[in-house]
């Protein structure tokens, strides 16, 4: 754990010891799309995903890489401080295309002189070996991590979010990523529909032993302009209130690696595209919640991980 009283490995500190200062990620739009929204593996996309919702890059409108950048850095370092930035491709699936247009999009990025850093959000079921090697050239020079969207190991829940492949896609992507260069950070979301706390606690148990050095823990939350909206609205699904995600979400860190870096604890979108839950809008009162919690338990990250 980073510090004395740290109970869970914070991302943001892991960065700055790796990097030896603050470093803030910069996120890009590079106009991806998704192979379950353009109808490969199917259509309309995730359920719960409207990626204007979780891009703030969307707000600048459509522009090229070096742009997306500039308008952000300055920002960044004025409001935090930060002396490094590592280019994200967040928006879509960011190796959903070939080879070609992958490494122009990604020299671009990494030739702007304030990057530091490559971090590439995609599928499981998109990362062929040729694309696994382009991303493990740059791994060579500098600091890069790839998100795997696993959401959850139970098939149901997966073809319930219209997904478009299964667990086993991202068993397949990590045995390939294995003695690679790049970190693998891998995504989960906690109370889907249908799932008990046997479920999502079979979900961590499959990502502490899997290879990821990361992790980004998100609930289910409901934003506009998606079909999870209308299923909500309808009285469809229900939502994990504040007090019930805090004891889930720390369910979940006991048996994680306590080696594991933790990216995220909770999902969240602005407030002009949010409907439920409302109290993610308080992100600060949640981190409290959480470290107030895990103090009364006298838990930790990793308390539980079994080692195998």
């Amino acid at each position: 754990m980073e510090g004395a009283t740290a109970r869970y490995r914070e991302y943001s500190k892991y960065l700055e010891g790796l990097f030896g200062h603050r470093v803030h990620r910069v996120s890009i739009d590079a106009g991806f799309t998704c192979p379950n929204v353009d109808g490969t593996v199917a259509r309309g996309g995730c359920v719960y995903c409207d990626n204007r919702s979780f891009t703030p890059s969307k707000n600048l409108g459509r522009m090229d890489i070096k742009p997306q950048i500039d308008a952000q850095v300055g920002k960044l370092r004025h409001r935090y401080g930060a002396k490094g930035f590592l280019a994200y491709f967040q928006a879509a699936t960011n190796t959903y295309a070939d080879l070609d247009r992958l490494k122009f999009l990604y020299d671009e990025a990494v030739s702007h002189p304030d990057i530091c850093g490559l971090i590439i959000s995609t599928r499981p079921d998109t990362v062929p070996d040729d694309v696994m090697d382009l991303i493990d050239s740059y791994a060579s020079r500098m600091y890069v991590s790839v998100e795997y969207g696993l959401q959850t190991i139970h098939d149901r829940s997966l073809k319930w979010m219209n997904r478009g492949h299964d667990a086993a896609a991202f068993v397949d992507a990590m045995n390939r990523s294995r003695g690679r260069k790049f970190e693998i950070s891998t995504h989960v979301i906690l109370g889907l529909p249908g799932e008990t706390r046997d479920d999502m606690m079979a979900t961590a148990d499959v990502v502490a032993h899997c290879g990821t050095k990361s992790v980004k823990i998100h609930n289910l939350h409901v934003v506009k302009h998606t079909l999870l909206a209308r299923q909500y609205e309808q009285g469809l699904i229900g939502i994990l209130e504040r007090d019930e995600y805090v004891e889930v979400v720390i369910d979940f860190l006991e048996r994680l690696d306590p080696e594991m870096v933790i990216q995220r604890l909770m999902g969240d979108a602005p407030v002009r595209h949010m409907i439920a839950p409302q109290w993610t809008l308080d992100k600060q009162a949640f981190l409290r919640a959480v470290n107030h919690r895990l103090s009364e338990r006298d838990t930790w990250q990793g308390k539980l991980f079994a080692a195998r």
